[in-house]
């Protein structure tokens, strides 16, 4: 080959290799602005923040929602819930006396100022842990349902397991610093709303602004005035609850709930740097939620057809309910009008008990399963017997005559 020949054939090669690194920093920085095109920007301040519709429960904006933080009295939204079920299981009323330890009186921080042997009922206590998120009463009330914060503590704990709170571990009653004592902001989010959902009695207490107790001790009577310490109440068009939290190490964390339309929102933000931080970091993720969120909801699962056929019973068919309405959001532009409901069986044959899960009724945009509702039964159908084979034979008969 020609001297000149091989001289044009290695410029043009080295020509071409110099495309080839050009080209393919091209294509990934198209892919990577193709990519930063889907995704949601809010300006986040904080370095944990995370946004969900209570009733559906699904994520709509998540910052580092799943790292373990200090939550300072966020905590006691754990304290809150056990409460609650507390009532509910009839093991405490509102009327129900708490009397205060000296472990409890002894609590720093955010505080009533409880003195040892004072008796509160269980509402003022309530109202001293969630208006003025004071510790000695967070504590007291743990007490008084386990007979010791350990043991408290201890339900805390087993109770996060239950719902699925993977990154969370309490220490104490209260949220004053101790070692290992975390949450996740997705984990805040959980907890709020199963408070929501099973206790919406909560937001009672969680946007009063102002009220009072009476100290009742040896030393006479005093009142004592709390102010919420939510200041996001007055901050946000619709805010009502739920939890604030400080302390130096954790720094400013908070579960901002408010509702619009009918529709509420859990917005989670922790370890900002200031206050200020903080409340606008909640309002910036419920402002997008609000804005963005399209609610498809169905409270007729089962669009009154509650039977389902089955074999080998001694009836035809089973009674069923669905075990839930459905809820489904939809971000920005999707449409909730193409939903389309598919019932799936899952049980065909008796016996069938009361409470077993017969069937499911499955949700779909297009090809895309959005979730689903168990369907369960509400009576009981026993397997077939042969005087029941006798009986649907006779009636047969009488019934082509």
């Amino acid at each position: 080959m020609p001297v000149k020949r091989i001289i044009v054939f290695t410029l043009i090669l080295i020509f071409i290799l110099s495309l080839i690194p050009s080209g393919l920093s091209v294509a990934v920085e198209q892919k990577d602005n193709e990519n930063q095109n889907t995704q949601t920007v809010i300006d986040i301040e904080s370095p944990s923040a995370l946004l969900m519709e209570v009733n559906s429960g699904q994520i709509l904006y998540e910052k580092d929602g799943d790292t373990a933080r200090r939550p300072a009295s966020v905590t006691k939204l754990m304290t809150m819930l056990l409460a609650f079920e507390a009532l509910d299981s009839g093991k405490l009323t509102l009327e129900s006396v708490v009397t205060v330890s000296e472990h409890a009186a002894s609590m720093g921080g955010s505080q009533v100022y409880l003195e040892t042997n004072e008796q509160q009922t269980v509402e003022d206590i309530l109202k001293c842990m969630i208006v003025s998120s004071a510790n000695d009463a967070a504590v007291a009330m743990g007490e008084t349902i386990a007979g010791s914060e350990e043991a408290f503590v201890q339900m805390m704990n087993e109770r996060a397991k239950e719902l699925g709170m993977n990154n969370t571990h309490f220490e104490n009653a209260c949220g004053l610093e101790a070692q290992g004592h975390m949450m996740s902001a997705k984990d805040i989010a959980i907890l709020s709303r199963e408070l929501l959902l099973r206790h919406p009695n909560v937001l009672d207490y969680t946007t009063i602004w102002m009220d009072s107790i009476t100290h009742k001790t040896n030393k006479g009577e005093s009142e004592f005035g709390l102010a919420n310490t939510n200041k996001f109440l007055k901050k946000y068009e619709g805010a009502n609850g739920l939890k604030t939290g400080y302390t130096s190490d954790a720094g400013f964390s908070m579960s901002a709930t408010a509702t619009r339309n009918g529709t509420t929102l859990i917005a989670v933000v922790m370890g900002s740097k200031t206050k200020d931080i903080r409340y606008s970091d909640a309002a910036k993720l419920l402002d997008y939620g609000f804005a963005n969120c399209d609610i498809y909801e169905d409270n007729k699962v089962l669009d009154g057809n509650n039977h389902i056929e089955i074999e080998d019973g001694n009836k035809d068919y089973v009674t069923v309910k669905a075990k839930d309405s459905f809820h489904y959001v939809f971000v920005g532009n999707a449409k909730d009008k193409s939903v389309k409901k598919k019932l799936v069986i899952e049980k065909t044959k008796a016996p069938i008990n009361k409470g077993d899960i017969v069937a499911r009724m499955e949700y779909y945009q297009g090809k895309e399963l959005l979730g689903s509702i168990d369907i369960i039964a509400i009576k009981t159908v026993e397997k077939q017997k042969y005087c029941d084979t006798l009986e649907k034979i006779f009636f047969k008969f009488v019934n082509m005559y």
